[in-house]
């Protein structure tokens, strides 16, 4: 049992300094996403040692394990209702509340019934779908007569996206940052009382054994959307599989970069992927908004036989209070915009292996 104590130590120190590596290989980036059940293992492991302590140097890897601890909650902790945040309500002057569900229903998923009973049980007034393909479009259609106002981009790679709206859609279009085959979705709205504001849609691949390498397009497809959002002159919410998780160096980059609020800060994880181990769940599937749009309700629905968890989000928005809010946002230093800058070029020069079939209405 000493065996596996000690074992169990030096993997979990090693699962915590690779992050720190800012290397872009999958080894490195991989961990970031497990950083709530490392810190559950380190504790387990703390635990388990006064069970089989059996050398002189227990101590030594107990007070590592402490550490260890210690660096973990302290990035976790922000991300729970533990961290203050300031909360605010809606006023007279306010928008009215909007709701969307933004979901990756995974694209060899087959129980199209399903996701559709849930947007007609919630009844957001927009969702947004990723990896929806040509099958997932042809399914989606019931709810066009509901949905009336819609941009999508149909892809066969899974990388296909669809945003439906019942609020009126003034321009949209679709982004391709850093690959003609990785698309992000930009859509003017207005809600009925009149607010005009811009959804931001964005979903790019992960670093992985199995999909991509490195996370360079990944990280060139964040920043450069990031770079976007900052000549938007409009409230603007970016929602979406960013296959990136909140505390990693891209998305507080991403953030940073972009002017914008992570809600997730004094809030909660709302883990998302992957949606059939609960023990297994990161939260992937992130938000970020601009300081005039105030979260009501951020929170995981009910699975519908995709890999992930759809997120729903119920918003308003506030222009009188937007400058109490504004304290939330950090900006770039000259430096990280550099390396910004950087990133958003190493992930145009990646070359990702996707098969690229691309229909678009």
């Amino acid at each position: 049992m000493w065996t596996f104590y000690l074992s169990l130590t030096v993997l979990l120190l090693i699962l915590t300094i690779l992050p720190k590596i800012q290397h872009s290989h999958w080894i490195f980036r991989v961990p970031e996403f497990g950083k709530i059940q490392i810190t559950f293992f380190t504790v387990f492991t703390f635990i388990l040692g006064f069970f089989v302590k059996d050398s002189a140097y227990f101590w030594y890897f107990q007070g590592l394990l402490i550490l260890m601890f210690i660096h973990h909650s302290i990035i976790l902790i922000k991300y729970t209702p533990l961290y203050p945040v300031k909360k605010f309500s809606q006023k007279y002057k306010s928008s009215d509340k909007v709701h969307f569900i933004s979901a990756n229903v995974y694209q060899f998923n087959t129980e199209y019934d399903r996701f559709i009973q849930l947007i007609e049980k919630c009844k957001p007034q927009m969702f947004l779908t990723m990896e929806s393909n040509g099958d997932w479009e042809k399914a989606l259609r019931k709810l066009e007569k509901e949905y009336p106002f819609q941009h999508k981009v149909t892809l066969e790679n899974t990388y296909g996206m669809h945003f439906y709206s019942k609020l009126k859609i003034e321009s949209s279009q679709t982004h391709y940052f850093v690959a003609d085959d990785i698309p992000s979705i930009e859509a003017h709205l207005k809600t009925e009382d009149g607010f005009s504001f811009v959804f931001f849609g964005v979903h790019p691949p992960p670093p992985s054994p199995t999909e991509e390498e490195t996370s360079k397009e990944r990280d060139g497809d964040l920043l450069s959307a990031a770079k976007r959002i900052t000549e938007i002159k409009k409230p603007v919410i970016v929602v979406g599989d960013f296959n990136n998780v909140a505390w990693s160096k891209s998305s507080i980059l991403f953030r940073k970069t972009s002017h914008l609020i992570d809600p997730r800060i004094g809030r909660s994880f709302v883990s998302t992927f992957h949606a059939k181990y609960r023990l297994l769940r990161f939260p992937i599937d992130l938000m970020f908004h601009s300081e005039e749009i105030f979260i009501e309700d951020l929170k995981t629905l009910e699975n519908f036989g995709s890999d992930h968890l759809p997120v729903f989000c119920e918003f308003f928005i506030d222009y009188e209070q937007e400058e109490e809010q504004e304290e939330r946002i950090d900006y770039a230093t000259a430096e990280e915009k550099a390396e910004a800058e950087e990133m958003i070029e190493e992930g145009k020069e990646e070359d990702g292996e996707r098969d690229a079939v691309v229909t678009e209405g």
